[in-house]
C-alpha cells in the first residue's frame, strides 16, 4: 500500500484552546469535529491515497475516523506531536507504506485539488514537499517519499526546520505555496479571515 495520509488530532474538546476568547468549549469541540470530518471526506476522494491513518488520544476522534474507514492509532499518555507522528509512521511502514502525507485536521479550505497539486510536485523521489502556513513558519502539509526520510520537527519554525533537514540529507525539496492550504485555525484572527473568505464566496 503505497501512499498513506496521516492525520494527527488533538482531543476534540481540548483542541484550539487559543480560540477560547471567542469560542466556548462546546463551540470549539464542534469546530474540531466538523474540520476532522471534512478532512477525512476530502482524503477519501483522493484516489492516489491508499490508506488514511488518524493518530489521537481522543476515543471520540478515533471513533469518527473509523466511520470514514480510516485506520487509527491510540496514543498512550500525552506524547509530543513529533513522537506521535513517528509512531504512526512506523505503523504505516509496517503495512508497506512507501509515501507519507501529513495533514492536520484544522485546514478548513483543504480541497482534493490541493492534494493533487502536492502530489504533482512529488515526482522522482527521494523528495519532500512542504506547504507552509500563511506566516511561513509552520508546516501545514508535509509529503515525503520514501516514508521517514526526514524526522518530524513540528512546533515553532517547523517549515524552515523541515526544509533544512531535507537539504542536509541531500533530498530534493519542493515548496508548495497554496493560499487554501496556508490557512489553519489557531488564533482568533485566523477565524476572522476564514469568515471573510466564506462571506466573499457566498456573495452573488
Amino acid at each position: 500500500m503505497g501512499l498513506w495520509a496521516i492525520v494527527p488530532v488533538k482531543p476534540l474538546r481540548r483542541g484550539k484552546s487559543r480560540l477560547a476568547s471567542v469560542l466556548s468549549e462546546d463551540e470549539r469541540a464542534l469546530l474540531n469535529f466538523t474540520m476532522l470530518s471534512s478532512t477525512l471526506r476530502t482524503l477519501q476522494e483522493v484516489e492516489e491515497i491508499d490508506q488514511i491513518l488518524v493518530v489521537s488520544r481522543d476515543p471520540a476522534a478515533l471513533s469518527l475516523a473509523r466511520e470514514y474507514k480510516a485506520r487509527t492509532v491510540q496514543e498512550d499518555g500525552q506524547p509530543e506531536l513529533n513522537t506521535a507522528l513517528q509512531r504512526a509512521t512506523v505503523v504505516a511502514q509496517m503495512y508497506a507504506a512507501q509515501e507519507i502525507l501529513i495533514l492536520p485536521a484544522d485546514l478548513p479550505l483543504l480541497s482534493v485539488s490541493d492534494i493533487h497539486r502536492i502530489l504533482q510536485r512529488a515526482k522522482n523521489p527521494p523528495v519532500v514537499v512542504i506547504s507552509p502556513d500563511r506566516r511561513n513558519d509552520g508546516t501545514n502539509a508535509l509529503y515525503m517519499n520514501p516514508a521517514g526520510i526526514i524526522e518530524y520537527r513540528y512546533g515553532p519554525g517547523s517549515f524552515h526546520q523541515h526544509v533544512e533537514q531535507a537539504r542536509l540529507k541531500g533530498v530534493r525539496v519542493e515548496v508548495c505555496q497554496l493560499s487554501t492550504l496556508s490557512l489553519d485555525l489557531d488564533l482568533p484572527e485566523d477565524l476572522d479571515l476564514l469568515k471573510q473568505i466564506e462571506a466573499m464566496q457566498i456573495e452573488p
